[in-house]
């Protein structure tokens, strides 16, 4: 399926080596759009991410580095301007639990990392595109949050799931800020999708429990998250969506 005024725009994505974000990068490149393709440890994967995205008729560089730090954070953005000319869609898609621990457990050092990596990064990453979001006449801000910002997050994820409410409140208090701007700013909030992240990081007990309480009584994929974002990137299809979080999870919570 062809959305006709995604041709030609460009996209940062970050977190987009494996999993959705890889998903959503290689969609835009079927689109005909230029995407900037980021990881941190993962550059063998992020190339072959590229690579399709060619492949499909886009364009396409690899970015490289933590969004953990700030300044990194940053200068994605402004790398991503300086090889395409402008930016039009920012997906701040980059996160992870770090690491399951009880909250009495947990120290200062993964509160640092959690926050950092989930939360810091979207503000960072949102606050150096508006500017260019601004010049290119208007734009699209699309954060992955989680179905964990809504019900607490599975075991020994209490301080990610906070990181992710950060991230669908932010969404809501900026899409106010900046609407007059053009910026549309929205999220995708994934339920329980099966990624090299979820394999590693969550036992096979909790995703089949998850199993048990989702009506569709199974986990989603990768490819059932693309649309959202699709649709929230395109002016044509979403143009008067703005604030809103998408729930991509299979019905084990409804609004």
């Amino acid at each position: 399926m062809q959305i006709p005024d995604l041709q030609g725009k460009v996209a940062l994505v970050t977190g987009s080596s494996t999993g959705i974000g890889a998903a959503v990068a290689t969609a835009f490149g079927q689109q005909g759009m230029a995407v900037a393709v980021h990881c941190n440890r993962t550059r063998a994967e992020a190339e072959a991410v590229a690579a399709a995205i060619e492949a499909a008729g886009g364009r396409a560089i690899v970015l490289q580095g933590d969004v953990s730090d700030a300044a990194r954070q940053a200068e994605l953005v402004e790398e991503t301007v300086a090889a395409f000319g402008r930016l039009d869609i920012l997906v701040a898609n980059a996160g992870s639990v770090v690491e399951r621990k009880p909250i009495e457990q947990a120290g200062d050092d993964l509160y640092d990392q959690v926050m950092d990596l989930n939360a810091r990064s979207v503000f960072v990453a949102a606050r150096a595109a508006i500017p260019h979001l601004r010049a290119a006449g208007g734009g699209s801000i699309i954060s992955t949050t989680s179905l964990a910002a809504r019900n607490g997050g599975g075991g020994g994820s209490v301080l990610y799931a906070a990181a992710k409410g950060f991230v669908s409140s932010f969404t809501r208090g900026l899409a106010k800020e900046v609407a007059r701007d053009r910026i549309r700013v929205n999220a995708v909030a994934p339920g329980v999708i099966m990624t090299p992240l979820q394999e590693r990081l969550t036992p096979a007990k909790q995703i089949e429990a998850a199993i048990r309480l989702t009506p569709m009584r199974r986990t989603g994929t990768t490819d059932e998250c693309v649309g959202a974002y699709l649709y929230l990137a395109s002016d044509a299809l979403s143009g008067f969506v703005t604030g809103q979080v998408i729930e991509v999870n299979g019905g084990i919570i409804m609004p």
